[in-house]
C-alpha cells in the first residue's frame, strides 16, 4: 500500500469519526438548550393562564356572589390597570434585586395568593377591601409577561434567543386561547369561587418552579435597591423607549396595532350576531389565536432575520391588516374563519420580533423596565380598543373590521416614520453593518455616591 493510499485510508475513516463527534456535539447543546427551555415554559404556561382566566372567572364570581356585572368590569380594571402603572416600579426592582430567583418567585406567589383570597372575600369582606386585594394582586401581574419574558437572555445563549422568543409568544397564545375557556369550565364545573382559586393555585405552582431557572446572581452593591425607586430609575425606562428608535418604533407600532386587535373579540360577537352564526363568537377568536401560535412555531423554526427584528414587526402588521380588510367584505363564515387564521399567523412572527427588539436594543441595566413596560402599554391598549369599539357597535361588524385593518397599516406607517426619523436632540442608536448596535456604554441613573454600572449595548 503506498503513502497515498494510507492518506486516502485515513481520512475515509477520519470523516465518519468527526462527524460522529459534531453530531453528538450539536446534540449535547441543542439538550442544554432544551433543558432551561423546559424550566421556563413550567413557569410561564401556569401563570399566564391564571392572568388571562382570572378575568373570566371575576366577573363569574361577580355575577355569582354580588350579582353585578359592574363590579365584576371594576375588579377587571383593578387587576389590568396596575400592567402599567407599577410596570415602572416593578421592572425597576427586578433589575437591580441580587436574588432574582426570590424576587420572581415571591411575586407570582403573591399574585397566585391576591386571586386565591379574593374567591374567598369577594361577598365576605367589604367591596373596598376587595378592590385593594386585587390591586395588589395587579401590582405583581407585570412580573407574569414582561418580566419574566425578559429572564429569556440570562438562561439561555444568545443564539437561542430567537427562537425562544418565538415559542414564549406561543405561552402568550396558548394563554390567550385557553385561559378564558378554562375558566368558564371550571366555573360550571365546580363554582365560579373554586375556578379562581384554582388559578390562583396554579399562578402559584409556576412561582414554584422558578427554582428551577439558572438565573446568575448579582454583585452586591451599595444603594442598589434604594437608588431602583428614585424618580430618575423609574422614568429611564420611558425614557430610553422615547429616545431609542428601533425601541420607539417597535412599541408604539405593536401598541396602535393591539388597539384593533383588542377589539375583535367584541366585533366577532357583533359577527356571530348578524350572520346568525353563535359559535363565531368563540370560534373566530380561537382560529385567531391557532393561527397566532401556528405563526410563532413557524418562526421559531425559520427565522426570517436575525438581526433587524423591528423590520420584522413594521412588516408584519399590514399582513394582518389584509385578512382582516377582505374578512369584512365577505359573507361566507368558512372563508371568514380561514382569514382569521391567516390574520393570525402573522401576528405569531410580530410578536416574536417584537421580544427579540426589546431584548436587542434595550440596555441591560433597564431591560425588565422595558419589557414590563412593554407589556403594558399593550394591554392598555387592548382594552381602550375594547372598550372603544364597544361604543361604535351600532355601525355594524364591517365597517368595524375595517377600522380594525386601518388601525394595522397606521400602525406600520408609523413605526417607520419613528424608526427612521428622529429629533435632533435625541440620540440615534449606531449601526453596524450587520444590523447590530454600536458599542455606547449606557450610563445608569444610581444613588448619591454610587458607582453606576456600564454596559455596552447587547449586540
Amino acid at each position: 500500500m503506498t503513502l497515498t493510499e494510507v492518506r486516502g485510508w485515513l481520512f475515509t475513516v477520519r470523516g465518519p469519526l468527526m462527524t460522529g463527534r459534531i453530531s453528538m456535539a450539536a446534540t449535547a447543546s441543542s439538550a442544554a438548550v432544551a433543558t432551561p427551555t423546559a424550566c421556563y415554559l413550567g413557569v410561564a404556561i401556569p401563570a399566564r393562564l391564571a392572568d388571562e382566566g382570572a378575568r373570566v372567572a371575576l366577573v363569574l364570581l361577580a355575577l355569582a356572589r354580588e350579582h353585578s356585572a359592574s363590579l365584576g368590569g371594576l375588579l377587571i380594571a383593578a387587576l389590568m390597570v396596575p400592567h402599567v402603572v407599577a410596570a415602572p416600579v416593578v421592572g425597576a426592582l427586578a433589575d437591580r434585586v441580587r436574588r432574582r430567583k426570590l424576587f420572581h418567585g415571591v411575586g407570582l406567589a403573591a399574585y397566585g395568593t391576591g386571586l386565591a383570597a379574593t374567591a374567598w372575600a369577594l361577598g365576605r369582606l367589604p367591596t373596598a377591601l376587595v378592590v385593594l386585594l386585587v390591586l395588589a394582586a395587579g401590582c405583581c401581574a407585570p412580573l407574569v409577561t414582561g418580566g419574566l419574558t425578559s429572564l429569556l437572555a440570562d438562561i439561555l445563549p444568545e443564539r437561542a434567543l430567537t427562537r425562544a422568543f418565538s415559542i414564549d409568544s406561543t405561552t402568550y397564545n396558548l394563554a390567550g386561547a385557553l385561559g378564558p375557556a378554562l375558566a368558564a369550565m371550571l366555573a360550571v364545573m365546580i363554582g365560579p369561587g373554586a375556578a379562581l382559586f384554582a388559578l390562583g393555585v396554579a399562578a402559584m405552582s409556576g412561582a414554584s418552579a422558578v427554582i428551577l431557572l439558572r438565573l446568575p446572581g448579582r454583585p452586591a452593591t451599595k444603594h442598589r435597591m434604594s437608588a431602583a425607586l428614585r424618580p430618575a430609575v423609574l422614568a429611564a425606562g420611558a425614557r430610553e423607549i422615547v429616545r431609542n428608535p428601533p425601541l420607539r418604533s417597535v412599541t408604539w407600532a405593536s401598541s396602535i396595532g393591539q388597539i384593533g386587535i383588542g377589539a375583535l373579540p367584541v366585533i366577532t360577537a357583533l359577527l356571530a350576531s348578524e350572520r346568525n352564526a353563535g359559535w363565531a363568537a368563540g370560534g373566530l377568536m380561537t382560529a385567531f389565536a391557532v393561527g397566532a401560535m401556528v405563526g410563532s412555531l413557524t418562526y421559531a423554526v425559520r427565522p426570517w432575520t436575525p438581526t433587524r427584528p423591528e423590520r420584522v414587526v413594521l412588516m408584519c402588521l399590514p399582513l394582518i391588516a389584509l385578512p382582516l380588510a377582505v374578512a369584512a367584505c365577505v359573507t361566507a363564515m368558512a372563508l371568514t374563519t380561514a382569514l382569521f387564521v391567516t390574520a393570525g399567523w402573522a401576528t405569531g412572527p410580530l410578536f416574536s420580533t417584537l421580544l427579540a427588539a426589546r431584548e436587542r436594543y434595550a440596555p441591560q441595566p433597564l431591560r425588565t423596565q422595558i419589557f414590563t413596560l412593554g407589556a403594558g402599554l399593550k394591554s392598555t391598549a387592548a382594552a381602550a380598543g375594547a372598550a372603544g369599539i364597544g361604543a361604535l357597535g351600532g355601525l355594524g361588524a364591517a365597517p368595524l373590521l375595517g377600522m380594525v385593518a386601518a388601525a394595522q397599516i397606521l400602525a406600520a406607517g408609523l413605526g417607520v416614520v419613528l424608526l427612521t426619523h428622529s429629533p435632533r436632540n435625541i440620540r440615534r442608536t449606531s449601526r453596524r453593518p450587520d444590523g447590530g448596535a454600536q458599542d455606547g456604554a449606557f450610563q445608569e441613573p444610581g444613588a448619591p455616591g454610587e458607582n453606576t454600572s456600564t454596559r455596552s449595548r447587547k449586540n
